[in-house]
């Protein structure tokens, strides 16, 4: 089983993403100093923190690319041969799009991550992979467990999987990967992806009873 949240959510989300780009990719001024400004806040605070920013490289990659499609071809794998079906599309379908989404973002748009961060990377950055990764893992754990689990459960889950999720954005910026821009655009584009996923896998296989 697989909840599905309203169907507004990933269509606000996607008009959000687009709307968006626009100023990202055209660096709009204000929008660019606000990006500036909060990145140079958190270089003045990592600079002499070393030990921090150490341990932010490490747990950032929690949300790399590798161990996100990991999990989540294992998770569609186990939920398969447990016979449910929606369950195992809906987790496959998340961990494929969500990496082709944003790697042909980085692909097809120029925006040029933060110059001399704490982490080297050469590819563009709209929107953040990281993040998006992050995002879409833990709203798909929601989803699936959600129909599962007594309210005090649901709490629990929610709280963790959002607090995983800020955690890897904070990382993201902190370690200056990306502009604050980046991270939002991360964040809309699994609330896009994710949703229509859960009514795709819904939509096409009826859920067993």
């Amino acid at each position: 089983m697989i909840a599905r949240p309203s169907l507004p959510v990933p269509l606000f989300a996607l008009a959000a993403l687009l709307a968006l780009a626009v100023p990202v990719l055209t660096d709009w001024a204000p929008l660019d100093r606000a990006d500036h400004a909060l990145s140079e806040a958190f270089r003045a605070y990592g600079q002499p923190r070393p030990d921090l920013v150490s341990a932010l490289r490490i747990l950032t990659d929690v949300a790399a690319t590798v161990p996100f499609m990991a999990a989540g071809l294992l998770a569609a794998i186990l939920l398969a041969v447990r016979c449910d079906r929606p369950a195992a599309v809906f987790c496959a379908t998340v961990t494929v799009t969500v990496p082709v989404l944003w790697g042909l973002a980085h692909w097809l748009l120029y925006n040029p991550r933060p110059l001399d961060g704490f982490v080297v990377v050469t590819s563009n950055g709209f929107p953040s992979g990281h993040t998006s990764n992050a995002v879409a893992a833990a709203l798909a754990v929601v989803l699936l467990t959600w129909p599962r689990l007594a309210r005090t459960g649901r709490l629990v889950v929610v709280s963790v999987a959002t607090a995983f999720a800020l955690f890897v954005s904070l990382t993201r910026v902190a370690l200056l990967a990306h502009w604050p821009t980046d991270v939002l655009g991360g964040w809309l584009l699994a609330l896009t992806v994710v949703p229509l996923a859960a009514y795709a896998a819904r939509g096409r296989i009826p859920a067993r009873t």
